[in-house]
């Protein structure tokens, strides 16, 4: 494989690995290696080019990342089926690209945020887990109101690893998904609270939390700006009357992008002690860091019992399980009302899910996933910045982690237009004012998400938007 393909200049500057990347691309763009055609181990590539086994598996990793190969635990390593149309696209992004050439395959590309990549899920450890959980005896009852033990104990042994939050079983409940804990929160608002609960917001923020809040319950929304932080501690404490609850994204605000500083976070803990409040941490994708080490979670700092955590599994494995948990602080009267609401409504998530998931979680799988992914998605967020930095008028915003970045505009009228040219080209992006408690009162500007597609798809779609922002809004 080191004839015409793989040529390694040892004396020249640049890193091994990056020559490796380079001549696989351009034996699978220039058809010496065909879709489906096996590629030598990590092992044996690195024996027979005299390299380091780490340079082969980080360039398979970037190349997997990329859209050029399948790996699979367990069965070799592959060419993948480039997209038909797409290959130009894949080549090299360069920042002075007028925009792609024209094409007669416009399949949608789905850049909407929220959206995680399954290409990294060890397929052979995700079926087992589930094989096995279904070869189980069937019990013959509902499952615990708050989870499985076993699930809930491996919940609080990962959040203990990842997130520092010092919990145990006890203090996790089992939900399907962030909206059914929200909509379990508000019913717990309603029993706890004389009145109509009032619940603090992030404006702009997570849309869909605040519908299921607001249908859920009898609860009035109310808004608080956000800075490039995050939530302004400030604006909430001046509330009158004060919020019986307030919802933040403290790690990595949705959709801005802001992380709140320690001094913030304390600030917002000390309100709420003295206001005897709630806050409801949703910590959707702080897995996902690319610029600087991670911040504690909120809940971490509590020592008053005034944090709830909520978490899925949404952005860390799919959506599709639907499965996610609240991480309870030591409040009594939270406690109870949670357990009233679940003895009325019984644990939607069936058992079977919950023993698969446990059993990932145990044995390393969802740790592993974490880890590549997050490679994956910092290669991805760099063809991003790459594409996209340096347009006129068109700020690159909320992408030192996450999976999505924001891209401020002038006015909602040319985001509109912008919007409506992307979907017309087979782009699917969202609108910034999506995300405004008052539609038309917020930032303006597109929000999207690159975790999804593949490289060679994400490349192929930032493109044609660069081209589009250059047209509407600005220059290079």
């Amino acid at each position: 494989m080191d004839g015409p393909l793989l040529v390694i200049d040892r004396d020249g500057t640049r890193p091994i690995g990056e020559q490796l990347v380079e001549g696989l691309r351009r034996g699978i763009l220039d058809g010496a290696l065909r879709p489906g055609d096996p590629v030598p181990s990590t092992r044996a590539l690195a024996a027979e080019l005299g390299v380091a086994r780490s340079s082969v598996v980080a360039a398979y990793d970037q190349l997997a990342g990329e859209g050029y190969l399948e790996l699979r635990q367990g069965a070799p390593s592959r060419v993948a089926q480039l997209e038909r149309g797409r290959v130009e696209a894949a080549r090299p992004v360069t920042t002075d690209a007028a925009g792609p050439a024209s094409r007669s395959d416009r399949d949608v590309i789905v850049l909407r945020p929220g959206l995680p990549s399954v290409a990294r899920l060890d397929e052979r450890a995700w079926r087992s887990a589930w094989r096995h959980a279904a070869q189980a005896s069937v019990p013959g009852d509902i499952p615990p109101p708050f989870g499985i033990p076993r699930l809930r104990a491996e919940i609080a042994d990962h959040l203990r690893q990842a997130r520092g939050v010092a919990c145990s079983a006890d203090d996790i409940l089992v939900t399907a998904g962030t909206s059914d804990a929200m909509a379990l929160l508000a019913s717990a608002l309603d029993l706890l609270v004389e009145g109509t609960p009032r619940v603090a917001v992030e404006d702009p923020g997570y849309p869909s939390a605040r519908r299921v809040l607001q249908r859920r319950g009898a609860l009035r929304i109310v808004p608080v700006p956000v800075d490039a932080d995050g939530i302004d501690v400030a604006a909430l404490a001046a509330l009158r009357p004060r919020p019986h609850a307030v919802m933040v994204t403290p790690s990595h605000q949705y959709p801005l992008g802001g992380r709140l500083p320690v001094a913030a976070r304390l600030a917002l803990l000390d309100w709420a002690e003295a206001s005897g409040a709630l806050i409801v941490e949703d910590d959707y994708d702080s897995e996902f860091r690319h610029l600087g080490a991670p911040l504690p979670a909120l809940a971490s700092l509590d020592r008053g019992g005034r944090v709830v955590l909520v978490g899925s599994f949404s952005k860390v494995l799919t959506p599709w399980v639907r499965l996610g948990y609240l991480v309870l602080p030591g409040n009594p009267q939270l406690h109870a009302a949670l357990a009233a609401v679940r003895d009325d409504e019984t644990c939607p998530v069936p058992g079977i899910a919950q023993e698969a998931i446990a059993a990932l979680l145990a044995n390393g799988t969802v740790r592993r996933h974490i880890a590549a992914t997050r490679r994956d998605y910092t290669h991805r967020r760099s063809l991003v910045l790459a594409t996209l930095s340096g347009i006129e008028h068109a700020e690159l915003l909320g992408h030192a982690g996450g999976l999505h970045t924001v891209i401020r505009l002038p006015d909602e009228a040319t985001a509109g237009r912008i919007v409506d040219r992307l979907v017309a080209d087979g782009i699917a992006v969202s609108s910034l004012d999506d995300y405004a408690v008052v539609r038309g009162e917020g930032p303006a500007g597109i929000v999207l998400g690159y975790a999804s597609p593949t490289d060679t798809q994400l490349a192929d779609a930032l493109l044609r938007i660069r081209a589009t922002l250059i047209a509407e809004v600005g220059t290079d």
